[in-house]
């Protein structure tokens, strides 16, 4: 009988830390041939657009499908959230479906996991540096979440158009983190005062100027995953150390980078490593305190197939979600 999670469920036993440790071991695999990911497959049904990203990941035993649907109507017409998303984690040795459980959490969770390992990896180890996040919705408190987990931070700031937005988030993540958060007037002064940037918005155009972006930043850039949107510019695209999640991915949906090369601004050469090459070791981190270094995150299955089998084990050692006979 599969083990049923509901949001509440998956919530109550994921947290960041494992996140993060679980998500690395995920890019390992990738990186050294023991995973298998297949591109995510997109069908679109009228009104909406419906998601299909399987993985296997040999070493954790976790073999996995998320289904994700966007539904722009939803919210108005059915009384249902625009984004749902389902995982469906079976056992590698039968095929059988041990568990379906929420999505929604343990995706925003993972996406804030891939940050976490690549800020460990990439932002520079002072003690006492600074986070600013572009954006203030729900992946937004992932991110600073994940970076607050890596690296010790003396403040966040925050800069999002909606000032309620804002409000909301200042005092639910300053009292979850026990750090001080500021609201920023402009992404000028964001530059200015942040060591590691994070943007997690839904702008389709560039957020800031790469011009301004000060030496040793390092940059995670979550909010676009779609060809002809990008929340980054060529400016700042062109003169980071590009690391991707994936090197395939981001070639087919990643317009930070896809547009850049059609400009002829850069080449595919730019992208000096995937994340997992970085961890491993087989090419160097950041090298020095004045590179900036630019993680492009889209979003691969094997984050959600290493959470969920992470997920399942927690739940079933805590006793949490039902067992249903189908």
């Amino acid at each position: 009988m599969p083990l049923l999670l509901t949001m509440d469920d998956v919530t109550k036993v994921l947290e960041m830390p494992d996140c993060i440790d679980v998500v690395e071991k995920a890019f390992v695999e990738l990186a050294t041939g023991t995973a298998v990911l297949p591109l995510r497959i997109p069908i679109t049904p009228p009104g909406g657009l419906s998601l299909y990203m399987p993985a296997y990941l040999k070493e954790l035993g976790a073999l996995a499908c998320k289904v994700v649907t966007v539904y722009k109507d939803n919210p108005t017409k059915h009384n249902l959230p625009t984004v749902i998303g389902k995982v469906l984690l079976q056992d590698p040795v039968t095929g059988d479906v041990i568990c379906i459980m929420d999505g929604g959490y343990l995706t925003a969770v993972r996406t804030g996991a891939a940050s976490g390992v690549a800020t460990k990896y990439l932002a520079r180890k002072d003690i006492g540096q600074t986070a600013g996040i572009f954006g203030a919705g729900v992946q937004a408190k992932m991110q600073l979440w994940a970076v607050a987990t890596v690296r010790k931070l003396n403040k966040a700031y925050i800069y999002d158009i909606s000032d309620d937005a804002v409000k909301s988030f200042i005092a639910e993540m300053s009292s979850k983190l026990n750090i001080e958060i500021e609201k920023i007037d402009s992404p000028d002064d964001m530059l200015a005062k942040s060591d590691i940037i994070c943007t997690a918005t839904s702008s389709a155009t560039p957020i800031f100027n790469g011009n301004k972006v000060k030496a040793g930043t390092h940059i995670n850039g979550i909010g676009s995953h779609t060809p002809n949107a990008r929340e980054l510019d060529t400016a700042i695209v062109k003169k980071s150390k590009f690391i991707a999640d994936s090197y395939e991915a981001c070639l087919k949906e990643a317009g930070d980078i896809m547009i850049p090369i059609d400009e002829g601004a850069i080449d595919k050469s730019h992208m000096f490593a995937d994340l997992g090459e970085i961890i491993t070791g087989k090419k160097p981190a950041r090298e020095n305190n004045d590179e900036i270094t630019l993680f492009k995150s889209n979003g691969l299955a094997i984050q959600d197939v290493a959470t969920a089998k992470l997920v399942y084990d927690k739940a079933k050692a805590a006793g949490v979600g039902i067992d249903v006979k189908l």
